[in-house]
């Protein structure tokens, strides 16, 4: 599908709910440059809203030293410290307002930092360039980039521009010629929309790159590197089983002495195969996590929470591609199993590391269950970095068509973890043999079409997901004393889990709680935190918990978080952040809203109601509320009311609908009221419509009553 069709689609797909209100916080949109050299200091630059007034930069490693400009409230001196790993690190503004959302920034070892210089619009005054470096620079209003690199004859050269991986939004062509100008290779879209162009040299010389956006605009930074060092495409097999080392194939480009020629090649260039050994880390696989150097954000054309439902890590800041861990031993696909009368046979649980390996490949497998029940499928591809879509169908031992399975994955409101792997829990009938297709949708094939299939008896199991909820631009979580903010959360299910889902929350600064959440499965939901009157001034990451009990195994998953990237139509989604940062702030919210009581009992079919108490913090504000429910499940109702100008109490009256299962439920509210602000920049007041979510209520839902 075109481009421009793929754009127009996702900003329908994507149009934002009303913009939530809310007291202004700062918010970062650009840092430049993007990176920098470990054991070195740079200038860096901010661009954003409500940054005025004394700020400064965190991020989240220690090796970061950071002090501002006395003349420029919007440039730091960063001097970054040789032990900070290599990969890439989020960077927050921190100022009066409390604390942004973060940008990316990259930090190289080996590489050498460079400006791009000014005038370099025409191959006349391209600037020179050595291999081995990094240009951080930004896209031209209507011009390109030109730079040149001499290389001597066979030398492989991996030149690519890293933009949407640092949350940028230039979407970048490449383009490489000879000195004369005689074109000799192209790239648009490789990572994401980041291009990458991998070139041996015909003859010494030297050769022009012309970088531009793909609709020519300008002000859009760019890191653009020129390397001749080792570069991983990505590795064989893409799992490794839990607790046992393993040694896998490593598929790249300049992999030194040791790595041979292979079979594979991008674009008719060979890719060298190394060895590599790993043992991944022993809590990831009981812990459900994911662990990285480099943020997962290159996997589609826009940014998205593709590595959520993930359980693995990155092997190192020179690997930075996903590995899967699972608990199962791996077998790899054996071909030819192209012929649906001659399948691979494997024995469940089966995790099959596999490739389509040339156009129109077809994968057919044959299994036999031992046991009736439901069985998870996966196909990993989108989320291990492939570039396949796959998609399967299961056949009977009759050749009846079971099911054929596409895309999945949930998009929650700024949370979008859809990809295109297919996943599913199927029932199966025991001692049946069963043949199942796996295969690209667009029968595509090659060294990037890896795969990983994984079948087993449904285990039930869950992710945890947060994202700050405010649409369409990015967020963060700032709360003033006597105040409230919360954090949209949700489950990605495993297998068919059933039992509800606490929420809760450590390493909360003092006077800062939040009451446990539940959260059932097929829900979403929020958790609401509450600053005290005196709660104490601070800046730093949170840590969100979530519980559930099954069988009689209790599940802990550490909650991941994540950040809206752009609220731009072609560049909408998210990614994730190491930390959800806090601020906690000194000045006291307009207003507050609670429920009266903690708990509530109602049986499926009836109606409850419950007092609501509005608590009017700043004196001069006396205008009425709205309140509404704040992320509810379906099955329990509420009708919008108000609490009229100069009013502090009102009614909430709940409906539960007759089919509603018994079970507990942790409900809250929001209210929106319009609050006369004054500026921090000219200080004049205007009306602001600001959103303030109460502290949740359990509410237990008892059978109904019989008749």
């Amino acid at each position: 599908m075109p481009r421009h069709i793929l754009i127009l689609f996702a900003a329908v797909l994507f149009l934002p709910p009303p913009a939530m209100g809310q007291l202004p916080f700062p918010r970062l949109n650009q840092i430049s440059p993007m990176g920098g050299g470990a054991g070195t200091s740079i200038w860096l630059e901010v661009q954003g809203t409500e940054l005025d007034g004394p700020g400064s930069l965190r991020f989240d490693h220690p090796g970061f030293r950071v002090e501002r400009w006395p003349t420029s409230k919007k440039r730091f001196l960063v001097t970054i410290a040789a032990d900070v790993s290599a990969g890439t690190h989020e960077c927050w503004y921190v100022g009066k307002l409390g604390v942004s959302n973060s940008r990316l920034f990259a930090v190289s070892k080996g590489l050498t930092e460079l400006v791009e210089a000014s005038g370099n619009h025409d191959a006349e005054n391209a600037q020179v360039v050595p291999v081995n470096s990094v240009v951080n620079g930004f896209s031209g209003n209507n011009r390109d980039g030109n730079f040149r690199v001499t290389l001597k004859k066979n030398q492989r050269v991996v030149i690519e521009c890293v933009a949407q991986r640092l949350d940028s939004m230039f979407d970048a062509v490449l383009t490489l010629s000879s000195a004369e100008g005689k074109p000799l290779a192209s790239n648009g879209d490789y990572h994401g929309t980041d291009p990458l162009i991998d070139f041996f040299a015909p003859a010494d010389g030297d050769y022009l790159v012309r970088l531009n956006d793909i609709a020519y605009r300008g002000g859009r930074p760019f890191r653009l590197i020129f390397t001749d060092r080792p570069h991983v495409e990505n590795l064989f097999p893409a799992a490794v089983q839990s607790g046992q080392s393993a040694t896998l194939a490593l598929l790249g480009r300049n992999l030194g002495a040791k790595a041979k020629p292979t079979k594979w090649s991008i674009r008719d260039l060979v890719l060298d195969e190394a060895s590599l050994e790993v043992t991944p880390p022993s809590d990831l696989f009981d812990g459900k996590k994911y662990r990285y150097f480099s943020h997962p954000t290159g996997h589609s054309v826009s940014p998205t929470a593709a590595t959520a439902s993930l359980c693995g890590y990155q092997p190192s800041a020179d690997a930075t591609v996903p590995l899967l861990v699972v608990d199962t031993p791996v077998t790899l696909e054996l071909e030819p199993n192209d012929d649906r009368a001659k399948p691979q046979t494997l024995t469940l649980p089966a995790v099959l590391a596999g490739r389509f390996d040339r156009e129109r490949d077809a994968d057919w497998f044959e299994f036999t269950p031992e046991t009736d029940g439901p069985y998870t499928f996966e196909v990993y591809s989108e989320r291990i970095a492939g570039q396949a879509d796959p998609y399967f169908v299961l056949f009977d031992d009759k050749d009846n068509r079971v099911i054929e399975q596409d895309d999945s994955g949930p998009r929650v409101n700024a949370f979008d973890a859809h990809v295109r792997d297919p996943s599913a829990v199927i029932d199966l009938v025991g001692k049946k043999k069963y043949k199942l297709l796996v295969q690209d949708r667009y029968r595509r094939g090659g060294a990037r079409y890896l795969y990983v299939l994984h079948i087993e008896k449904a285990r039930p199991d869950f992710i945890p997901f947060a994202i700050s909820p405010f649409n369409p631009a990015p967020a963060s979580l700032t709360l003033r004393r006597g105040g409230t903010a919360y954090l949209d959360v949700g489950l990605l299910i495993q297998g068919k889990l059933t039992a509800p889902v606490t929420f809760s929350a450590e390493r909360l600064p003092k006077g800062v709680t939040l009451r446990p959440t539940i959260v059932s499965p097929g829900t979403n939901g929020a958790v609401v935190l509450e600053a005290s009157a005196d709660a104490v001034e601070s800046v730093g990451p949170i840590r969100l918990i979530a519980t559930a009990k099954v069988g009689d195994r209790t599940l802990v998953r550490e909650v991941r978080g994540y950040v809206r990237v752009s609220g731009v139509p072609e560049f909408v989604g998210c990614r994730p952040t190491r930390a959800l940062m806090l601020a906690v702030l000194p000045e006291k919210a307009p207003f507050a809203i609670e429920f009266v009581g903690d708990r509530f009992e109602i049986a499926a079919g009836a109606k409850l109601e419950v007092a609501v108490k509005l608590t009017r913090h700043w004196p001069e504000f006396t205008g009425a509320v709205t309140i509404s429910g704040l992320a509810w499940p379906g099955s329990i109702k509420m009708e919008t009311f108000r609490i009229a100008e100069g009013q502090t109490e009102g009614k909430a009256t709940l409906s539960i609908d007759p089919g509603t299962a018994p079970r507990e439920f942790t409900l809250a509210l929001t209210a929106q009221g319009q609050v006369s602000y004054a500026s921090e920049v000219d200080k004049a007041k205007s009306m602001r419509l600001v959103t303030q979510p109460s502290r949740g209520i359990t509410v237990a839902v008892l059978p109904a009553a019989k008749k």
